[in-house]
């Protein structure tokens, strides 16, 4: 089980339901529902100066939420510690990639298993989530800070960082004046067997051909997997850590904090932007059947808010504007996940087809 401890009512519960006992014996049933308050989800989408005080107050009655992630598993302390610090309440998390996420959360709710409070995985995967009515919609003092496009029109979730899609090269295998300036750049046969490329990254593929003209963006990687090769790898990470140990000379598809988090390391390993660069959305939700949506709500709040310089200090690409951040200076083509899901078949043919059966091992 994800923890034993989500079965038991906690000691403050338990005072709570008592006293909300007492009160309807003596026939104060207006009490009774003010004891019950601290779980109302009407909370959730109040927008009221008062908003935030009341979660606060309300979360540390529920005692601590479970959240579901796809963010890496050594940023999860930066970013948790300051909130279980300044509110008292606990989070347990379960990380895996953003598919097995979705996955597990969609597979647990069928089964009525309501084990997760929160997930934060990829836009992608969170409106999936919405569309199988598994979220619920709530409201954020931090929706308007937020890039535009960082929360759909039913609210049922919102970016809290933007992944950007970057090329890491070994500062040993590839000298600074032979880095390509344009995508067209690595058709030069110089660079024949020199490109990694992360295996699930469609939404990457989808977004270049869209911004070539689809018919010119096709052929273009036609002749990329036919005449250079592309090396598919499994894992960002994996293929990080490959271009800092020199086995793949450049990856075109690594996700920005990944090569700068190991350059500040001193790896020799650096990254470039080919622009217009290709950004991702990662999102949290609250899910319509959470045990603690105050706790969840004040949680999203927080990653929204406070928690953004913690993404920034990571390297991450934060969604709140007013946090500052060197990558917005480029270019960005923002991965649209509604469009992602309904196209996700053609899509997939094209990308088995020119990617995973053109490319080179």
């Amino acid at each position: 089980m994800l923890n034993s401890k989500r079965l038991t009512v906690t000691p403050v519960r338990r005072l709570v339901q008592l006293a909300a006992f007492c009160v309807c014996l003596s026939g104060g049933l207006a009490g009774l529902a003010l004891a019950q308050s601290a779980t109302d989800v009407t909370l959730l989408k109040s927008t009221a100066p008062d908003r935030a005080a009341k979660l606060a107050a309300a979360a540390k009655l529920e005692g601590g939420i479970t959240l579901y992630t796809s963010i890496a598993e050594k940023d999860l302390k930066p970013l948790i510690d300051p909130f279980e610090k300044k509110y008292g309440v606990k989070v347990t998390t379960w990380r895996a990639s953003g598919d097995s996420v979705m996955n597990r959360t969609i597979n647990e709710t069928r089964a009525k298993r309501y084990n997760v409070d929160l997930v934060h995985a990829g836009t992608v995967e969170l409106e999936v989530l919405h569309r199988e009515k598994m979220l619920q919609a709530v409201a954020s003092p931090h929706f308007t800070e937020l890039m535009p496009g960082s929360v759909p029109a039913h609210k049922e979730y919102a970016t809290t960082i933007y992944s950007m899609w970057v090329q890491a090269y070994n500062t040993g295998s590839v000298k600074a004046a032979e880095l390509p300036k344009t995508y067209e750049d690595l058709l030069d046969p110089k660079w024949k067997g020199r490109l990694g490329y992360e295996v699930e990254n469609i939404d990457w593929f989808v977004t270049v051909v869209k911004s070539m003209g689809e018919a010119k963006g096709l052929q273009y990687f036609r002749d990329l997997a036919s005449g250079n090769g592309i090396s598919v790898r499994k894992g960002h990470t994996n293929l990080t850590n490959m271009v800092a140990a020199g086995e793949v000379p450049v990856a075109l598809t690594v996700y920005n904090y990944m090569p700068e988090q190991l350059k500040k390391k001193g790896a020799p390993i650096d990254w470039l932007v080919l622009q217009p660069a290709v950004v991702r959305g990662n999102a949290v939700g609250v899910m319509k059947n959470a045990k603690n949506p105050a706790a969840a709500a004040l949680f999203m709040d927080y990653l929204l808010g406070e928690g953004q310089q913690a993404y920034a200090d990571l390297a991450y690409l934060p969604a709140n504007t007013k946090i500052n951040s060197s990558l917005r200076n480029y270019k960005m083509l923002v991965v649209d996940p509604q469009e992602s899901l309904d196209g996700r078949d053609k899509w997939r043919k094209l990308y088995d087809e020119i990617i995973m059966r053109g490319a080179k091992p």
